[in-house]
């Protein structure tokens, strides 16, 4: 395997983490009292417990880098998440930085935000 990071972000409920993420196509890799981890395919999170977070109020986050950002959201749109609230899935858009992006929340208030890089923009 070569280099990566891992996100690691907040659960307030591993069971009900694992259940939303599942929806999306992640699987539990491991998952004990103090961490679980989910995969799909190449993409990975890492959870740790933080029973006492609001959605709200949550400043975690991540970014989700893949090849096609369209592709990634038709899949996840399976899924029937709304486009406001907590959770949301957002429809894609073109940045003025050089990315297609949309974004997710979870349930735990957790924002990932999904981007492909724009055609030209020198980040393919």
């Amino acid at each position: 395997m070569g280099d990566v990071v891992t996100a690691n972000l907040p659960a307030i409920d591993f069971g009900e983490t694992a259940s939303f993420y599942e929806r999306l196509g992640f699987e539990v890799g491991f998952r004990d009292e103090g961490w679980m981890i989910l995969s799909r395919g190449p993409l990975e999170i890492e959870f740790f417990p933080h029973p006492d977070l609001k959605p709200a109020g949550s400043w975690f986050s991540a970014c989700v880098r893949v090849a096609d950002v369209d592709g990634l959201h038709r899949a996840w749109s399976a899924a029937g998440l709304p486009d406001r609230g907590i959770p949301r899935l957002t429809a894609p858009q073109n940045e003025a930085f050089g990315f297609r992006m949309f974004a997710l929340v979870d349930p735990n208030g957790s924002l990932l935000r999904c981007l492909s890089p724009l055609p030209g923009s020198g980040d393919e």
